[in-house]
C-alpha cells in the first residue's frame, strides 16, 4: 500500500475498468487502444500492468512493456493515467512506483518514458541522451528519460526499438 493505494498487477477483470480509465484521462482513445493492442503483443508483461484503487475505486493505471535499446531488452513506461478526479492524490505515483519495484523484482535493468520532466524525476528518472539512448523520432531532449534499475549490469546505448503497437 502507498499513499493509502493499494497497488496489484491487474487481472483479466479490470480490462473494462483499465479502459475507462485511460480513455477520461487522454483526449483521444490512442492510449486505451494501445493497451489492447499490446496485451495481444510479445511485449506484454502481464505482471507490469499495475492497477491502484482505493474504496474500491480503480483510479491509477502504469503499464511497462518490453522495447529494447538496439539489441538489449529494456521496459517502456506507457502509458499512465489516472482518473480525472483522483488525480494529484499519489494514484499515478502508486502504480508506477509499484511498476518499477516489480520491475526491479524481475531483474529488469533499465526502464525508458517520454514525459514531463518535471514529473518523472521524482521516481530517478534522468534524461535518457546522459545515457547515449535516443528515441526513434525527434523529441525534446528533456522529455526522454531512462532509469536504470541494475547499476551492476552494462546500460545499453543507442536508438529505442518500441513494440509494434506504439507504431513507431
Amino acid at each position: 500500500m502507498s499513499g493509502g493505494w493499494t497497488t496489484r498487477s491487474e487481472t483479466e477483470a479490470d480490462t473494462p475498468a483499465i479502459r475507462t480509465v485511460i480513455l477520461a484521462a487522454f483526449p483521444t482513445p490512442f492510449e486505451a487502444d494501445l493497451v489492447d493492442a499490446l496485451r495481444e503483443d510479445p511485449a506484454w508483461l502481464p505482471e507490469l500492468s499495475v492497477v491502484a484503487e482505493r474504496d474500491g475505486v480503480l483510479a491509477g493505471y502504469a503499464l511497462l512493456t518490453r522495447c529494447h535499446v538496439d539489441a538489449a531488452p529494456a521496459l517502456a513506461l506507457a502509458p499512465c493515467a489516472v482518473l480525472p478526479d483522483h488525480q494529484r492524490l499519489g494514484a499515478g505515483s502508486a502504480a508506477i512506483r509499484a511498476g518499477l519495484d516489480k520491475a526491479r523484482e524481475l531483474g529488469e535493468s533499465l526502464v525508458l518514458v517520454l514525459g514531463h520532466a518535471d514529473y518523472y524525476p521524482r521516481f530517478g528518472f534522468a534524461p535518457a541522451s546522459r545515457l547515449g539512448i535516443r528515441a526513434p523520432f525527434e523529441v525534446p531532449d528533456e522529455a526522454m528519460m531512462a532509469l536504470v534499475l541494475d547499476g551492476s549490469r552494462p546500460v545499453p546505448s543507442g536508438t529505442i526499438a518500441y513494440p509494434a503497437p506504439f507504431g513507431v
